[in-house]
């Protein structure tokens, strides 16, 4: 039985993020979608975050997925977890010298837990919680890069 984290701010959670997480909910017995308190200004709060995560992956019927909030360092929770490895979303090749220096930290922080790297689909290879974000304020369409409800819970924030 093998436990995968999956940790992001999701600051919403995209189509892209389901993508991820419904093709790695497949490969692994569970999968913890973890969800950073960030110290970056975020647009939800943490407790919002969780819930539209929790709400979306409870639509998508995945029932070897859940949802939790952390503020400590990623290697602490894997261990609270009993998780063995932590899976990152890569978008491009620029995502990945940044995501291998965090897999060499955590890798030097507890030598038990690997990091794998799973490429997102091409059609969503170019969008970002930021970009979602940012679309969005301008007045954009974004039908296609979010669930609903996290398109509700968006123009809620910007109206």
């Amino acid at each position: 039985m093998i436990t995968t984290l999956y940790p992001g701010t999701f600051d919403p959670i995209t189509n892209g993020h389901l993508d991820i997480i419904r093709r790695a909910s497949k490969l692994c017995s569970g999968l913890i979608v973890a969800i950073a308190e960030s110290k970056k200004h975020t647009m939800f709060t943490l407790e919002e975050r969780i819930q539209m995560a929790e709400r979306v992956i409870a639509s998508e019927n995945i029932s070897n997925v859940r949802v939790l909030g952390f503020n400590n360092l990623l290697i602490n929770l894997c261990r609270e977890n009993e998780v063995s490895v932590i899976l990152r979303g890569l978008r491009a090749v620029s995502d990945f010298e940044y995501e291998f220096q965090l897999a060499g930290m955590n890798k030097h922080l507890d030598n038990d837990v690997e990091t794998i790297f799973l490429p997102t689909s091409a059609k969503f290879s170019y969008l970002s919680s930021s970009l979602v974000k940012e679309v969005a304020l301008l007045g954009g369409d974004i039908n296609e890069l979010v669930p609903a409800l996290v398109k509700a819970e968006l123009l809620k924030k910007i109206v």
